[in-house]
């Protein structure tokens, strides 16, 4: 059932059976770039889950919930709007990070069906969800700033590091913007499984239905949950500020 449709997101209830299920479909062009409409209409659907979930009777509450988010094509996501980003600055990066944290931290298990290429912001926003599906036969999770000579803001630099645990991947993540296959996400540990295109959604909803169960009454246990467990992601996302590095200079 159609719930939301915003220019450049749809958000969806797959079975009417568990009203507290939401099904986020990015729709911003082929490569589902990060701008500051974009981060904006994530925000409103996420508004939107918000109010619903407090709304739904009790009864139905104590199913639980999960929220899915998936696109179609060739990109998951390509990143950011960089041009916009450089242009706009503090400006575009600080609604950009709000929005990770809210994610990370947001009150339903939440699901990344990961259909075609997750770049930089992408892979970001992909590493801000509980899991991870993604697609074994197309597409690559990667953190490619080192190669377009731009370096991460403290947030953002925080959300991959807490995700991607294994000093290898990591280095090799952030240090060689090497592009993982989903095989190979799978063994560094930030994946949870790669399956075929055929397969992504239905997988992507077994894992929700299976999280929806620790969600029950809809409360904001989950939420709270998740700010302690990423607190020390969440206070550079929020209070990093913009500058790389800017920690070390009394330092040195």
């Amino acid at each position: 059932m159609s719930l939301v449709n915003l220019p450049l997101i749809k958000l969806s209830n797959p079975d009417a059976s568990l009203p507290g299920l939401f099904l986020m479909e990015l729709n911003n062009g082929a490569e589902n770039r990060f701008t500051i409409q974009f981060v904006s209409e994530i925000m409103q659907a996420l508004d939107y889950i918000d109010q619903a979930l407090d709304n739904i009777p009790e009864e139905e509450a104590q199913k639980g919930g999960a929220l899915i988010t998936t696109s179609q094509g060739k990109f998951y996501s390509n990143g950011l709007a960089i041009e916009a980003a450089m242009r706009d600055g503090d400006a575009f990066y600080i609604p950009f990070m709000a929005m990770l944290t809210r994610l990370l931290t947001f009150r339903l298990p939440t699901v990344a069906a990961i259909n075609g290429h997750a770049f930089a912001g992408g892979c970001m926003f992909a590493l801000a969800h509980d899991v991870r599906v993604m697609r074994s036969d197309r597409g690559w999770i990667a953190m490619n700033e080192i190669d377009l000579g731009i370096p991460l803001m403290p947030g953002m630099a925080a959300i991959v590091r807490c995700k991607i645990n294994q000093p290898s991947y990591l280095r090799d993540c952030v240090l060689a913007g090497q592009r993982f296959k989903a095989s190979d996400a799978v063994a560094g540990g930030f994946v949870d499984k790669a399956v075929s295109e055929d397969q992504l959604r239905d997988t992507a909803m077994y894992f929700a239905k299976q999280m929806a169960q620790k969600a029950r009454g809809l409360n904001q246990v989950v939420h709270l949950l998740k700010a302690e467990m990423y607190r020390d992601t969440v206070e550079l996302l929020l209070n990093g500020g913009t500058s790389p590095g800017s920690y070390m200079q009394a330092k040195l």
